[in-house]
């Protein structure tokens, strides 16, 4: 029988999204997690193959904006619930999805798409690059002390009430976003997902416990996190897993790491999702003892060069010309001349001038949140210098103050 590509109709969601779930394990979501994630599936966005009756392939998006240099929020497809049955691998089913929703985007005017890979392996053949990192920690308390700045004894903590704890991380989260390059804006709905708590996901810890942090009445910062239960012939040497951790001004920020530091019963302070530069490893007296790793997190793929270039700042005045080699997405093949003021205002246009960087669509996605440098990819071979000082001059120009992070998973 033929295969059908087609947009999800919502009455199609249940069969659609456990086609999805057989693809990665086959456990089902909690009801709670289901619940939620079919009201957050934005259906015309979302396609399939179907064999017959059975959905053999899914893909979607979410409508994002999401923070670049410069504190923009660029309007981005956030491409998710992506998966081919084991039954249909092997038949270019995942390329024509990456096809139709790429052609999507670019007919939605959305000049970037980013995505989460389950396999790196997989999204550079069609233009994504990677362009955050995630931190990783596992913080030996017993050894690793915390300094803290002044101020950070003037902050209340208080545990949230079960009423108040969605909209008091959201109010924190929405005031951050703008700061972070690679963080999503999220719409109405998402601020319940990162307190979503079945017990099936807690792998044997406690309820999510929500910390408040406040000054003067006002909320400055929060904290989700599970308490691990741990016991040795020694005693307890439980671990404070923090899902979450957000806070408006650095004595904020130190007071709620303090509080999870001096948790009773336990020895390890978990944190699997942090920005590659947090501030953490500036007040813990021994990073050695924090167990650090980095891996990657958000790719980001160019759909329109002109626009998204164009969308960003950049640290000082650049005029150069790029030669892009795009074969998944034509229309951005070719040379482009982007020029940024002093302020960092940019223009990003078709040109017929010399190229002075050569480099695919790939490598200007990895750059995109200024956490790449362009100059580390030269030096893998992955951008051609064809102007002398070219890589140098720009590969400054692109960097972030602050690294891209994407705080919250989609």
């Amino acid at each position: 029988m033929t295969t059908e590509l087609r947009v999800l109709q919502p009455s199609e969601w249940e069969k659609w999204f456990s086609s999805l779930e057989l693809a990665f394990g086959g456990d089902p979501e909690a009801p709670e997690q289901r619940e939620l994630d079919q009201e957050l599936t934005e259906c015309e966005r979302s396609i399939g193959f179907w064999d017959g009756d059975d959905v053999v392939a899914t893909a979607g998006a979410f409508s994002f904006r999401v923070a670049v240099p410069g504190g923009a929020l660029v309007p981005a497809a956030g491409v998710t619930m992506v998966s081919v049955a084991a039954t249909h691998r092997r038949r270019g089913l995942l390329t024509a999805m990456m096809r139709r929703q790429l052609d999507d985007v670019r007919a939605l005017g959305e000049p970037i798409a980013v995505l989460t890979a389950s396999e790196p392996a997989i999204y550079g053949r069609f233009g994504y690059g990677a362009a955050s990192r995630q931190m990783s920690l596992a913080i030996d308390t017993d050894r690793v002390r915390l300094s803290v700045p002044e101020g950070t004894d003037e902050v209340r903590l208080r545990y949230a009430k079960q009423d108040e704890a969605v909209a008091a991380c959201e109010s924190v989260y929405a005031r951050l976003v703008a700061g972070r390059p690679g963080t999503p804006a999220h719409g109405p709905g998402w601020e319940r997902k990162p307190l979503v708590d079945p017990a099936s996901s807690r792998q044997g810890g406690s309820v999510l416990q929500c910390l408040l942090a406040e000054r003067d009445g006002e909320l400055v910062g929060y904290t989700n996190y599970h308490i691990k239960p741990e016991w040795d012939k020694a005693g307890p040497k439980g671990r404070v897993v923090v899902s979450d951790l957000a806070a408006l001004d650095p004595a904020a920020y130190a007071a709620l790491w303090r509080f999870l530091f001096g948790i009773d019963l336990t020895s390890t302070v978990e944190a699997r999702n942090r920005p590659a530069d947090d501030a953490v490893l500036h007040l813990v007296s021994d990073p050695r003892r924090c167990d650090i790793r980095l891996r990657d997190s958000l790719y980001v793929r160019l759909v329109d060069v002109g626009a998204a270039l164009e969308a960003r700042t950049y640290r000082g005045p650049l005029d150069v010309v790029f030669e892009v080699e795009d074969a998944f997405c034509p229309w951005n093949a070719g040379r482009w001349r982007l020029t940024a003021d002093a302020k960092g205002g940019a223009s990003c246009k078709r040109t017929e001038d010399a190229a002075d960087l050569a480099l695919s669509v790939r490598e200007l996605g990895s750059a995109y949140l200024g956490g790449e440098a362009l100059g580390a990819l030269a030096l893998a071979g992955r951008v051609r210098e064809l102007r002398p000082g070219a890589v140098a001059e720009v590969s400054s120009a692109f960097l972030s103050d602050v690294a891209p992070w994407l705080p919250r998973g989609f």
